[in-house]
C-alpha cells in the first residue's frame, strides 16, 4: 500500500523531496529535482549557504545562480537549517561529508547525526536515501537500527531505505547529475523499487543492484580502481625520471594499443573528497574482517608521497642554480584539486605549499577560481601571475593546470617552471621548463 502511494506521488510529481547537505553533491541534485517539477527543501547547517540560496545565489560553479533564482522564485526550492522542514517530505536524501578521522578511520558522524534527526520526523511511506560515500554495511548496519528504533516503524513495511552512490564530477562539461547513470540499491525489494521510481523520474539511466551493500561497494570500487592505477603510474613516473625517460611520451604510445590498456596520468598527488579518502574506507572495512588490503594501502602511500616529491624536485632544481630553498621565492600555480573548478578539498597543492614553507621557502599562489586558501592555520590570498610577479620568483610550480592561465607568458617570464601536469609539453626542451 505504501509503495503504491509512493508510486502515484512520483508519477504525479506531487512528491516532496528533502536534500540534506547542499554542497557539490546535494545542491546539483536538489536543482535536478526542482527543475523536474518537484517541491524541494534543502537542509544545510551553514547559515551563509542557506541565505545565499534563498537569495537566488549559487556558490558552486556547476550550478548557475540563474537556476537557483528561478527555482526559488517558482517556490520549487527553498533552503533552511531546520530539520523540521522535512516533516512533510516523502523522500529524504542525505548528501553530507564523510571524511577520515586523524587516525584515517571512517568518520560517519555527519551521517549518524542526519539519520537521528530524520528518525524524529520519520513517518509511514517515506523513502530515505544515503548518497554519502561510506563503507559497505553503513546503510543497513548503522542507519537502519536508528530509524527503526525511534517510532517502531519497520523498513519495507512502513518506510523505505536505500543507498545510491554520488558520481559528481565537478567541472565536467559532458556529464552532469541527470546524464550520469545512477546506481541504486535498497534494504529490500520494495526499497529498491521506491528508489528506482524516485531517481528514474529525473535521471536518464538507473542501474539497480541487489542490495544497499552492493551499491556501497560500487562507489568504493570505482574510486579504488582509479586510486590504485594512479598510484601505479605515479610509481612508474618516479622510476622513469630516474631512468631519463619521458613518462608522458610512454603513456601516449601505450594508448595506441586498442585493447588491454587504459591511460592514467601522474601528478602532484590526489585531491577532492573521493580519491584520497574512499579507498581507505574499504581498507578499514577489510581489516575488520581480518583481511589486509595491501594494494589499496600501497597505492595510497605512493599517492600521498607525491606532494613531497614535488618539493624534492623544486629543491633539486634550485640547487642546480645554486639557490637554497630557504628564502627562495616559489609561486604555486593552481590550488584547486583539479582543472577549472573552485574546490580545494584535499588538494595536493595544500601539501605542496605546506612542505615548501617548512623548508623555508617564501610561497605565494595564483588561482583564478580561489581567492583565498588556508594552509597550516595561515591564510593566503591569490596573486595574479603577471610578468612582474613571475620575474620575481625563483621557481613557479604548476600544480593545477587551469585553462585560464597564460602558459606562454608563464614560460616567457619565469626563471624556472616545474610542470607537474605536462601542460607545457610544447615547451619541452626549454632550459627553464622542467617536468615532474
Amino acid at each position: 500500500m505504501a509503495l503504491e502511494l509512493f508510486r502515484k506521488k512520483v508519477l504525479s510529481k506531487d512528491l516532496k523531496v528533502g536534500v540534506i547537505g547542499l554542497g557539490y553533491v546535494g545542491l546539483p541534485l536538489a536543482m535536478a529535482f526542482a527543475k523536474n517539477g518537484y517541491s524541494v527543501t534543502g537542509i544545510d547547517l551553514d547559515e551563509r549557504k542557506v541565505a545565499a540560496l534563498n537569495r537566488g545565489r549559487s556558490y558552486i560553479l556547476d550550478v548557475p545562480s540563474a537556476d537557483v533564482a528561478a527555482m526559488t522564485a517558482r517556490r520549487r526550492f527553498r533552503a533552511t537549517g531546520d530539520y523540521k522542514a522535512l516533516s512533510g517530505a516523502d523522500a529524504i536524501i542525505i548528501c553530507v561529508p564523510t571524511p577520515l578521522s586523524k587516525t584515517k578511520e571512517p568518520d560517519i558522524s555527519f551521517v549518524i547525526d542526519a539519520t537521528r534527526r530524520i528518525s524524529q520526523i520519520l513517518r509511514r511511506g517515506q523513502l530515505v536515501v544515503l548518497e554519502s560515500t561510506t563503507y559497505p554495511g553503513t546503510t543497513e548496519e548503522v542507519m537502519l537500527p536508528i530509524l527503526e528504533r525511534s517510532k517502531g516503524l519497520r523498513v519495507e513495511r512502513d518506510f523505505f531505505l536505500a543507498f545510491s552512490p554520488e558520481r559528481v564530477d565537478p567541472g565536467n562539461k559532458v556529464y552532469d547529475t541527470v546524464s550520469i547513470p545512477k546506481v541504486v540499491g535498497g534494504a529490500g525489494r520494495r526499497s529498491t523499487t521506491a528508489v528506482k521510481l524516485l531517481y528514474g523520474s529525473v535521471i536518464r539511466t538507473i542501474v539497480p543492484v541487489s542490495s544497499a551493500r552492493a551499491a556501497e561497494m560500487v562507489k568504493l570500487l570505482e574510486n579504488t580502481f582509479r586510486s590504485v592505477n594512479i598510484g601505479l603510474i605515479n610509481e612508474i613516473a618516479l622510476l622513469s625520471h630516474r631512468l631519463g625517460i619521458n613518462i608522458w611520451e610512454v603513456i601516449e604510445a601505450a594508448k595506441t594499443k586498442p585493447f588491454g590498456f587504459m591511460a592514467f596520468y601522474p601528478g602532484p598527488g590526489l585531491g577532492g573528497h573521493c580519491l584520497p579518502i574512499d579507498p581507505l574506507y574499504l581498507s578499514w572495512k577489510s581489516r575488520l574482517h581480518g583481511y589486509e588490503a595491501r594494494m589499496i594501502e600501497l597505492a595510497a602511500s605512493i599517492n600521498e608521497a607525491m606532494p613531497a616529491h614535488v618539493v624534492e624536485r623544486v629543491t633539486h632544481l634550485l640547487n642546480e642554480r645554486k639557490i637554497p630553498m630557504k628564502g627562495a621565492s616559489v609561486l604555486v600555480l593552481g590550488v584547486a584539486y583539479k582543472r577549472d573548478i573552485d574546490d580545494p578539498r584535499q588538494s595536493p597543492a595544500i601539501e605542496v605549499i605546506a612542505h615548501l614553507r617548512r623548508a623555508g621557502a617564501d610561497v605565494c599562489y595564483a588561482d583564478p577560481h580561489l581567492k583565498t586558501l588556508d594552509v597550516d592555520a595561515a591564510r593566503f590570498t591569490a596573486r595574479r601571475p603577471v610578468p612582474a610577479l613571475l620575474k620575481k620568483q625563483d621557481c613557479a610550480v604548476i600544480v593545477t593546470d587551469h585553462t585560464a592561465f597564460d602558459y606562454a607568458s608563464i614560460v616567457k617570464y619565469s626563471k624556472l617552471v616545474l610542470d607537474t601536469r605536462n601542460v607545457l609539453r610544447r615547451y619541452r626542451g626549454r632550459p627553464n621548463v622542467r617536468f615532474l
